[in-house]
C-alpha cells in the first residue's frame, strides 16, 4: 500500500488495532451509555425533563473535564454531549409546537433513532455497493485511502467485518422504531416507551454490540490475509 503503512503482516491484525481505537473500548462505551440512562433514571419517577436533561449535560461535562485533566481523547464524551445538545433541541422544539411532557420526553431519544437509521442504511449500501466503511477505516492508517480497492480479498474481508458491525444498529432501527412511534401514537404510554427506548438502546444494543465484537474478533483471528502493496 502506502510506503507510510503500519509494519504488519495482515490486514486482519492494522483492521484490529483500527478497530479498537474507533470502538473506545469499555470507558468509551460508558461515556457514551451513561447520559441517557440517567435522563431515563431520573425522568421515569420524577416526571420532571428538565431535571433529567440537566443531569444528564452535567454528568457528560464532568466526564468531559476528567478526559481534558488526562488530556486524552474526547471523541467519545463529546458524541456524548453531542448527543444531549441534539436531543435537548428536539425536546425544545416539541416543546414550542405544543407537545406535552410525555412527547417531549419522547423526543429526547428520537435524534439518536434517526442517526441510526441513517448510518444503517448508509453503511449497509457501502456494503451493497462494494465500499464497505471498514475499508476506508483500514485505508485512513496505510496512508492510501482507496489502495485496498485493488485487493480482492482485503475488499471481501472488510465487506464481512462492516456486515458483522453495522448489524446491531439495524436490529435496534427496527426494534426500537416500532416503539417510538407505538409511544408517540398513543398505542403504548410515553413511559412504557421510555423504559422500552432504554432497555433496547442499552439491554440488547450493547450485548448485539458485543457479540459483533466478538464475532469481528474471531473473523479477524481466523484469517490471515497478507498486505500487498498497491499497483504502480
Amino acid at each position: 500500500m502506502n510506503a507510510h503503512a503500519p509494519v504488519v503482516e495482515t490486514v486482519e491484525a492494522l483492521v484490529r488495532a483500527q478497530l479498537s481505537t474507533a470502538l473506545g473500548g469499555r470507558r468509551g462505551m460508558f461515556e457514551a451509555a451513561t447520559p441517557t440512562l440517567l435522563f431515563t433514571a431520573i425522568w421515569l419517577p420524577t416526571k420532571n425533563l428538565q431535571l433529567a436533561l440537566i443531569c444528564s449535560a452535567a454528568v457528560a461535562l464532568v466526564l468531559l473535564i476528567v478526559r481534558l485533566l488526562e488530556r486524552s481523547t474526547l471523541q467519545f464524551v463529546g458524541n456524548a454531549l453531542f448527543g444531549i445538545g441534539l436531543g435537548w433541541l428536539f425536546v425544545y422544539m416539541a416543546a414550542r409546537g405544543g407537545g406535552t411532557a410525555d412527547e417531549q420526553a419522547l423526543a429526547f431519544f428520537l435524534p439518536g433513532l434517526i442517526w441510526s437509521s441513517v448510518y444503517s442504511v448508509g453503511v449497509s449500501l457501502s456494503c451493497l455497493l462494494g465500499w464497505p466503511l471498514v475499508g476506508f477505516m483500514l485505508g485512513s492508517v496505510t496512508g492510501d485511502p482507496l489502495a485496498w480497492r485493488e485487493d480482492r480479498q482485503v475488499v471481501v474481508l472488510c465487506t464481512r467485518l462492516t456486515w458483522v458491525l453495522v448489524m446491531p444498529g439495524l436490529v435496534g432501527v427496527l426494534l426500537q422504531g416500532p416503539v417510538w412511534v407505538a409511544g408517540y401514537s398513543g398505542v403504548m404510554s410515553a413511559s412504557s416507551a421510555v423504559v422500552a427506548l432504554s432497555a433496547l438502546r442499552f439491554g440488547l444494543g450493547w450485548p448485539l454490540r458485543f457479540a459483533a465484537f466478538g464475532l469481528a474478533t474471531w473473523l479477524l483471528a481466523r484469517n490471515h490475509t497478507p498486505l500487498e502493496p498497491a499497483a504502480p
